[in-house]
């Protein structure tokens, strides 16, 4: 088993050798929060290649594995779960006891409009009794897709012509999902952020630059006015990577 990494705290005060569950633990008198999680580098780039993995490091793959331990559900766009080939999510023994009197993993939850998935792939046919796959729709989806979808994954069906993502959470909250993680991508997490949907962002700053054309955090129109944040705290390593967590202001 990995030892559990600790990183300092520099903000708002300056703290050595915290652990990664005490820096990031999610806040525990909320009746639901939605924590968004990205890994981003200096000049912004949230992918190389098209992928995030070579982005973070042991730290930031074990700060994944944690904020997955702490969710309720794992919320994704079927974009970044084509892309990066989601599964099932695994049990972590290194934070297994964080999971004590839930299912050992947390279920996943893809936002899909068209319905456009493999549903012979693993993140379908691997699910767990206890944890089984949602997907998350709406009433102008194909109706062949949402019969195939319904035969491997529970379907949630949210807006008319498009997902309303307000209603989605709704939803997984009604169903005793109180800590929502979302892994992106860009556009998911772009659109939650119009619907004030976002408490809380988990954001990794790799010490790399990239540039080239590869995606950002976020895609989509022009915020107007630009969502403005609050840093809640920074945290960082001796290798110059920053994990920070914002909230939006006010």
């Amino acid at each position: 088993m990995t030892d559990i990494a600790r990183i300092n705290r520099l903000l708002p005060d300056q703290v050595k050798g915290v652990s990664l569950h005490d820096a990031l633990a999610f806040p525990s008198e909320v009746d639901l929060w939605v924590r968004a999680v990205f890994v981003a580098s200096v000049d912004g780039a949230g992918t190389i290649a098209g992928h995030v993995g070579k982005l973070g490091n042991d730290i930031d793959r074990q700060l994944f594995a944690l904020n997955r331990a702490l969710a309720d559900v794992i919320l994704v766009g079927a974009g970044t779960a084509r892309t990066e080939v989601y599964g099932p999510a695994e049990d972590d023994p290194q934070w297994r006891h964080l999971r004590e009197n839930r299912s050992p993993t947390a279920p996943m939850a893809v936002v899909s409009h068209s319905l456009d998935l493999d549903f012979s792939a693993p993140l379908f046919t691997e699910d767990p009794d206890s944890a089984p796959t949602i997907l998350i729709t709406c009433a102008d989806a194909p109706a062949q897709a949402r019969a195939q979808a319904s035969e491997v994954a529970e379907v949630i069906v949210a807006g008319r012509s498009s997902v309303d993502l307000s209603a989605a959470i709704a939803e997984l909250r009604s169903r005793g999902f109180a800590r929502i993680v979302c892994e992106g991508g860009p556009q998911l997490f772009a659109d939650l952020l119009e619907v004030g949907g976002v408490d809380e962002l988990c954001l990794t700053r790799s010490p790399r630059l990239v540039a080239g054309t590869e995606t950002t955090i976020l895609r989509g129109g022009q915020f107007d006015p630009p969502v403005e944040l609050e840093l809640e705290s920074l945290f960082g390593t001796d290798d110059g990577f920053l994990y920070l967590l914002y909230r939006p202001a006010g």
